[in-house]
Formats: structure tokens, sequence, C-alpha cells
């Protein structure tokens, strides 16, 4: 492997927006271990950037990303002890789903095409998902004789129900975007030359919008589907509480009493 991790795992910000480009079209955008670390670190800076509103996580080349590069890991050769296997997946790629299911941002996923295994949780643990038409989707693991990693029993059932997703990963067929967005995988399909254009426009308009508001939204969503109705219902007061206190919140009503259209600014 040749390059970079930088080389690897691109990243520019535009108009408060991250772009995090996974860069090895020659694999596919098999994720090494490097290239997930540098994802969950920009993430994380993401985050913390109060000049960053929403991220769009994509890919160059063919696929979006094949999966973990097998063939690239880190770990030695020899006897496998008790343990190892598990810490392996608590530390990597369940880490890499973490980094987006909690990013404090709006992540939007452009998925240019094939994303298998890790590949396509990633795309799923995105708050939206825009696809290119050729762009497909595949539980690859049963094909490799494995259990599905990265939190994918945990995103499928919640995004298609638990029939439908123990059929994706029974079977591990492909699904082409078209049908991904039939099943509620994806939110938007389009031609593979409007992409990147509709990407932009999606993720802008998400960097126009009250950042906070936007982040506790998120997080009121993601948790409503592991919690009770009490739960639910306290945390979206908490939230509603901590949010008027947001710059954004007084002049998003501010804007309404005006009748104008409000500017936010993120804070």
């Amino acid at each position: 492997m040749t390059g970079t991790n930088e080389d690897h795992v691109l990243h520019r910000i535009d108009n408060g927006v991250a772009w995090i480009t996974l860069n090895r079209p020659e694999a596919m955008n098999a994720v090494t271990p490097d290239q997930r670390e540098r994802v969950i670190a920009l993430l994380a800076e993401a985050s913390a950037d109060p000049g960053v509103r929403a991220v769009v996580v994509t890919a160059t080349g063919k696929g979006f990303c094949a999966g973990a590069d097998l063939r690239g890991g880190s770990t030695p050769a020899g006897e496998r002890v008790a343990g190892d296997v598990a810490r392996m997946i608590r530390l990597g790629a369940q880490r890499l789903i973490t980094a987006v299911l909690d990013c404090e941002k709006p992540v939007l996923a452009a998925v240019n095409g094939t994303a298998a295994g890790i590949g396509a949780h990633l795309a799923l643990a995105c708050d939206l998902v825009i696809a290119a038409e050729p762009a497909r989707f595949i539980e690859v693991f049963v094909r490799r004789g494995l259990v599905p990693d990265g939190g994918g029993a945990y995103l499928l059932p919640r995004l298609v129900g638990p029939q439908k997703a123990k059929e994706l990963m029974f079977f591990g067929d492909a699904v082409p975007a078209v049908e991904a967005e039939r099943l509620g995988l994806v939110n938007l399909v389009v031609p593979a030359e409007e992409l990147e254009a509709t990407a932009r426009a999606w993720a802008e308009r998400l960097a126009q919008g009250p950042t906070r508001a936007l982040a506790m939204t998120k997080q009121l969503v993601n948790a409503s589907l592991d919690g009770d109705r009490a739960a639910a219902l306290a945390a979206e007061a908490t939230a509603q509480e901590i949010n008027m206190t947001t710059a954004d919140a007084n002049e998003g009503v501010a804007g309404f009493v005006e009748r104008r259209t409000p500017k936010y600014l993120g804070r």
C-alpha cells in the first residue's frame, strides 16, 4: 500500500461542510485500520469545530467501501487468544460506526458505488443517505462465513424491520440503489454525475440550519429506538430546555415573530 494516511482519507471544509473522502479506489476503498482511525478522528474534530456544521462521507472511484481490508490487516499471525476477536471488533468496526452515530453534526453519506460489509454499515449509520444509481448495498458477511459486525444487526432492523434485515443478512444478496431507496435504506437516488452536487446542496442546507437543535434532534431520534416512551419524553423535554438557551433558538423565534427568514449561526 503506497501513499500516506492523509492521501487515503481526503479532508476539506467548504461552506461549513466537512468532506471526508475515502481514497483508495484501486481497492474499492476497502478500509484499513489507519483509514478507520483517521475517519474517527475527523468526525470528532467536526463535532468540536464550530466552523463545521455538517459532514459528508463519500469516496473516490467506482466503490464507496468494499468493507474492511482483510488483506492489509495489522493482526500478527499466530495462535488466537480468547477475547482477541471481540476486542478487535469493539476497538475497530464498532468505534467507527459509533463515531458516526455520536457525531454532533448531521452526517450525510454520498454513496458513489458498492457499499459492502462495514462499508454498508458506515453509510447506514449516517443521518441521511444519497446514493448514485450504480450503488449497491451488500451484507457480505455470510459469503465469508462471518457474523455481521460494525453494528449491522443493530442498524438494519431499525431501518427495514427484523424480517427483512434477516433476509439481507442470511443471503448476502446485492441490493441495488433503487431497491435500497424503496426499503428505506436510502433517502434519495440520483444519476452518478449528479451525486456530488446533490450531496453538496443537501449538506449546505444542513449547514445553514440551527446546528445545536439538529444535534439534539439527532440524539433524540437515535435514542428513541432503544428506550421506552417515558425516557423518550423526558429526553425531549431536557433537549427543549437546553436548546432554548441557544442563540439560534432565539433567532428562530424572532424571525417568526418579525415575519422574516431567520439566519442561523450554529450557536
